[in-house]
């Protein structure tokens, strides 16, 4: 499989992934509905609550991310290396050159955000420029280009939203159980009552589907990136080297939080028992694998 047939697998991947979210929010809005006769109320403030979360992350996303993880601005000035090499990155793909900032923290770590290519930033760690040799580090910032460059961002914004729905809608359920699930029990006869038990079963695990999704959109997009960022730098060994120092470093960000985990190019929680299921990337082992195979193939 050449490095153009990978991307597009997981293209399609995502697509479906994306098809299957919007299908448990719709469903779940529709049981609420139906079950306490809305009239399509939840679905319609359910819309109007990821309208609102949707412009709130587009216009200004980038500037929380960036804020929460301590990230400071820098110019050629300040640090021409990093400056330098971010520019002759973006030339070669012919992309806008996104602004560059630094967290100061001694784990190797980077991640991009901004709606799109024209509005990006770009933050590394100040570990990842001592730690990482020329090759390595220009491979995590080209997979982290590559983010920007296929718009992960906003897909990733997407979900985020989708997930906050479903989350939204099930509290919903719970409180009108415990207001007027008297009501509506007694109102219940003969078929209704297994269809609340349904209801209840899908309510329930439809926060859990929500936030698998959501992790396996977040993974499957890391692949991506890592695809596109050695067909940026022609050298996947770069990118294979640094994750293979991360993994031995095995060091955490002492800033990470949940809410940005999924931006960054590898787990922030590093080194924390956080079991692989619940993470928002792939494991390192299978990401230097596929890059050794990319390698194999003469990109």
């Amino acid at each position: 499989m050449t490095t153009y047939d990978f991307i597009a697998a997981n293209k399609r991947k995502t697509a479906l992934l994306m098809v299957v979210f919007l299908a448990v929010v719709i469903g779940l809005g529709w049981w609420l509905d139906r079950a306490y006769n809305g009239g399509g109320m939840y679905l319609a403030i359910a819309a109007l609550y990821s309208t609102g979360s949707a412009f709130v992350s587009y216009y200004a996303g980038d500037k929380v991310a960036l804020a929460t993880s301590g990230a400071r601005p820098v110019t050629e000035t300040d640090n021409p290396y990093i400056v330098r090499m971010v520019d002759n990155l973006c030339i070669t793909v012919g992309m806008p050159k996104p602004r560059v900032y630094i967290i100061d923290d001694p784990s190797i770590n980077a991640f991009a955000t901004g709606r799109d290519p024209q509005h990006a930033s770009v933050a590394v760690t100040s570990g990842a420029i001592q730690k990482l040799a020329n090759e390595e580090l220009e491979g995590v910032l080209a997979h982290e280009l590559s983010h920007v460059r296929n718009y992960d961002i906003r897909l990733m914004m997407m979900v985020v939203v989708l997930v906050g729905t479903i989350m939204l809608l099930s509290d919903w359920f719970f409180r009108i159980s415990f207001f007027g699930g008297r009501r509506q029990r007694d109102n219940d006869h003969g078929g209704n009552g297994l269809f609340a038990i349904i209801g209840l079963a899908l309510v329930i695990l439809a926060p859990i589907i929500a936030q698998l999704i959501k992790l396996a959109v977040s993974r499957r997009r890391e692949y991506l990136a890592d695809a596109s960022g050695a067909l940026m730098t022609r050298f996947p060994e770069g990118l294979a080297r640094a994750l293979a120092k991360i993994e031995a470093e095995s060091r955490p960000m002492a800033g990470a939080s949940a809410a940005t985990a999924h931006l960054f190019f590898a787990n922030p929680f590093s080194g924390r028992a956080v079991a692989n299921l619940f993470s928002t990337h792939p494991p390192i082992a299978e990401r230097i694998a596929a890059l050794t195979k990319m390698a194999g193939t003469g990109i």
